[in-house]
């Protein structure tokens, strides 16, 4: 898994000279477009190259235009994993700082654990830097005012890794939303259901400690002794993420809030249990359910076995749309009031996907690092699709409720 360094006790920099070259590079931000357009590479940067940001290098790769000539981490056999694959003549650093600082590298990859997105998002902005930042963008709902009133005021492009909103089978299905082809929707299914058993066994490697500075990758969290679940698997952990309401239901969240255009709950109520995994903070089984003005969104979500993976079921007075990762299948309102079965030869139009939609999510962040337009999933998006999850562990973790007059409150996630 990822991890990324604190500005706490780092070598390299000190503050006064970070701050300094921070400045200096966004006062030059105004000609950046010009030079990216002229020699048309771009330049990457990447932070916290764990398993996740080592497949987006490999999308870059791919798309082509852009080349790796920086790379950091906490853990070095992950930086020069990452170089060895994607950049081999880049420069290895172990503090984020350095890389924002490195006047060579355009745009940054950000592929931390959670409680690091906002320092690094934050600080690449102001050093002039476009990022692509994996989702959730925050990881607290506090965070997310200030982490957009900082990229506004830089004028950086940055996209937040929400990939279906550039994967083409959800673009034309939200279509179908908008042209009212399901006509009035008032309920959105969510689900999402993991094999956790097995990416423990398959994922679980020996951890080089000497090599891994740990005191960094914790950054703001609580100083503990290494722990090597908590180091892999530290989505589960309330210190550095937020379990599968911001790791997995972020994603169909944002969808169920792009295609009917609401993006703020108006009460949210979640009821979990740690079955299996009774070491970790966040719950592995668990429901939640959103009332927005209109409609309700549900979930549900099991990390004990993936039968039926993940996927949004709409429905509408007229049409039902289930749509997943591989496709979507529309079903019309049928001419009866009840209906035992939902069968594939029943839909009136079906849609089948071929690849990773990530792929054209990393290309949209590189046209638009060259047109200077805005991305397909902007910092909005992203604050808007955590803030779901965060007050959903903020029902979780209270009374089991939240509503729109707690928005204010000081409880975090």
């Amino acid at each position: 898994m990822s991890s990324e360094p604190t500005p706490a006790n780092s070598t390299g920099l000190n503050r006064r000279a970070f701050l300094g070259t921070a400045a200096a590079m966004a006062t030059s931000a105004v000609s950046y477009g010009r030079i990216v357009g002229a020699n048309d590479r771009i330049r990457l940067g990447a932070i916290g190259t764990g398993q996740r940001c080592q497949y987006l290098l490999s999308l870059f790769n791919r798309a082509g235009g852009s080349d790796l000539v920086a790379v950091c981490d906490v853990y070095e056999p992950h930086r020069q994993e990452a170089m060895a694959k994607f950049g081999p003549n880049a420069r290895e650093y172990g503090d984020h700082r350095e890389v924002l600082a490195n006047q060579d590298v355009d745009a940054v990859v950000i592929g931390t654990p959670d409680h690091w997105h906002v320092p690094i998002l934050t600080a690449a902005v102001a050093a002039g830097k476009d990022a692509y930042c994996e989702k959730p963008v925050t990881h607290t709902v506090e965070q997310g005012q200030g982490i957009i009133s900082a990229v506004h005021n830089s004028k950086r492009v940055v996209q937040i890794g929400t990939q279906q909103r550039s994967w083409p089978h959800f673009v034309q299905a939200k279509a179908l939303v908008d042209e009212g082809r399901l006509g009035q929707i008032t309920l959105v299914r969510t689900y999402w259901y993991q094999n956790y058993q097995l990416a423990q066994d398959r994922l679980r490697a020996a951890i080089d400690t000497a090599k891994l500075d740990w005191k960094q990758f914790l950054g703001s969290a609580p100083y503990r002794p290494f722990d090597q679940d908590q180091y892999e698997f530290w989505r589960w952990y309330w210190d550095f993420g937020g379990g599968a309401m911001t790791d997995l239901f972020v994603h169909w969240v944002d969808v169920a809030q792009w295609f009917l255009n609401k993006d703020m709950p108006e009460r949210a109520t979640a009821t979990g249990m740690k079955a299996t995994f009774k070491q970790r903070d966040c719950p592995d089984t668990m429901g939640a359910s959103y009332a927005y003005p209109g409609f309700i969104v549900d979930w549900d979500c099991a990390m004990i076995g993936n039968v039926e993976d993940g996927g949004l079921m709409f429905r509408g007075t007229k049409a039902a749309l289930w749509l997943h990762r591989s496709g979507f299948k529309l079903f019309d309102e049928m001419n009866r009031p009840f209906s035992e079965t939902l069968r594939s030869e029943d839909a009136l139009m079906l849609e089948r996907s071929t690849h990773d939609g990530t792929f054209d999510h990393v290309q949209n962040f590189l046209d638009c690092v060259r047109s200077r337009k805005t991305p397909n999933a902007p910092i909005e998006v992203g604050v808007a699709g955590a803030r779901a999850g965060h007050v959903g562990n903020l029902a979780l973790r209270g009374d089991g409720v939240w509503t729109i007059r707690d928005r204010e409150t000081s409880r975090t996630a």
